[in-house]
């Protein structure tokens, strides 16, 4: 006897790992993530963009409402440490954030609001709240 296994259609996640943009422009990365959005992906990213970028994909994106078709804009979270790390530990992440070109410590998540009604962040939890 098969079982048959439910699938939710309509979109996908999608981990990226910060090397596949580390060597982009901001141009390069904000096509590349908007490609993955356009795509009914929620992307999850290794890392953080640099915060003009963070901007202006928002306001990129707000821009765009109203003029791509059932585009209703994103909704973007990062999730990074708690910040009580000790000298060594800030030294270590500042050298690889100046070596990687971002905070590879976080973690964005962006998908497109007609899929992510809210995105929660809690110290220990992500809660990543689904329109039906």
């Amino acid at each position: 006897m098969k079982k048959r296994v439910k699938k939710i259609k309509g979109f996908s996640i999608y981990f990226m790992p910060y090397s596949e943009i580390r060597n982009l422009d901001s141009e390069g990365r904000m096509k590349k993530i908007l490609d993955i959005i356009f795509g009914n992906n929620i992307l999850i990213l290794q890392g953080r963009l640099r915060l003009d970028e963070e901007t202006r994909l928002i306001g990129d994106t707000m821009a765009m409402i109203g003029h791509v078709k059932n585009f209703r804009g994103i909704e973007l979270a990062v999730i990074s440490g708690n910040g009580r790390e000790n000298l060594l530990g800030k030294i270590r992440n500042n050298v690889a954030s100046t070596l990687f070109g971002g905070d590879i410590g976080a973690i964005t998540i962006i998908g497109p609001a007609t899929i992510v009604k809210e995105i929660k962040r809690n110290p220990k939890k992500i809660e990543l709240f689904l329109n039906k």
